[in-house]
């Protein structure tokens, strides 16, 4: 996709300071982190969201999720981290190419209780 920003980071059009790149995964620290450790997992397969994935995508998204603890461990993230998959408008997905969130240390709550 053109105007996608992370096929623009993927293609090397828009520098990302990077954590991780094979031939199908992307790992980067989000621009905008909300937590110590804030970093962005992306497929370079333009997949616009969970949604639109099927069966032909199972290993691509078993790798991601793999490659989620494996990169939160190398942040130092040992006492755990958080994964957010937003998914659609509805969802909340700003960018519509499939990303998880990797997110670890002062994590703000998902929930307010007030």
């Amino acid at each position: 996709m053109d105007n996608c920003i992370f096929c623009k980071i993927v293609r090397g059009d828009i520098p990302s300071r990077k954590v991780y790149d094979d031939g199908d995964l992307l790992a980067f620290h989000d621009i905008h982190p909300v937590a110590q450790v804030h970093i962005i997992l992306i497929p370079k397969l333009h997949l616009v969201s969970l949604m639109d994935a099927d069966d032909s995508h199972t290993a691509l998204l078993g790798k991601m999720l793999l490659l989620t603890s494996k990169l939160a461990k190398e942040q130092g993230l040992n006492n755990g981290f958080r994964t957010v998959i937003n998914t659609g408008k509805g969802g909340g997905q700003e960018v519509l190419h499939l990303h998880i969130h990797i997110i670890g240390g002062n994590i703000p709550p998902m929930v307010r209780r007030d």
